[in-house]
């Protein structure tokens, strides 16, 4: 009969102590309140080549927007200038939400034109999305007289405010007079 053969201890690795629970729970909690309170990035705007206008459009930081921000101001996270309908004078087109610590607040966009008298705030032409169709707007580009943006949503109530899970592209176009939608299929993950 042969000896049984010895047992060697587990590696000091591959035993799970207390210390290597507590240990990860703090790492996993760092990242998750991390994220939870960076969330999505506002979003950017970019103006490509070939959107030439002839005057700055109006100033988005002073527009008063159709917004119930309770106790804190809108916030302006993107904007860009072009001239859509061809009068020589540019629009502005603005990313607009309440300002918030934490979480992911609804985005506004909105097209912003001089207003009828000098002095006076710019005033809001048209709106794009509206904060109440709860999406933010991760990215914001304007090209000729079409503006493009990258929308971000959740599939359902169940899903934190923190982390969208849809996606989808969308532009408007300016023809005779008026925007135009045009949205691709929505991504059913960001």
């Amino acid at each position: 009969m042969s000896p049984a053969p010895a047992s060697r201890p587990a590696p000091p690795h591959t035993r799970a102590r207390a210390a290597h629970w507590l240990v990860t729970a703090a790492v996993l909690g760092a990242v998750l309140g991390g994220s939870a309170l960076l969330g999505p990035g506002g979003a950017t705007a970019v103006q490509q080549a070939g959107t030439v206008s002839v005057a700055p459009g109006p100033d988005a930081e002073t527009a008063r927007y159709p917004l119930d921000c309770g106790p804190v101001e809108p916030e302006v996270t993107a904007r860009a200038a072009v001239d859509f309908d061809g009068d020589g004078r540019a629009e502005t087109v603005a990313v607009v939400r309440c300002a918030a610590g934490i979480g992911t607040p609804p985005s506004g966009v909105y097209v912003l034109a001089r207003p009828a008298r000098e002095g006076a705030a710019p005033r809001v032409a048209e709106t794009l999305v509206d904060p109440e169709e709860g999406m933010s707007v991760q990215s914001l580009t304007v090209r000729g007289r079409t503006a493009f943006a990258r929308l971000l949503g959740y599939s359902s109530d169940e899903v934190p405010r923190c982390c969208p899970d849809r996606a989808r592209d969308v532009e408007w176009n300016w023809r005779d007079g008026k925007f135009v939608l045009r949205a691709a299929p929505t991504a059913r993950s960001v």
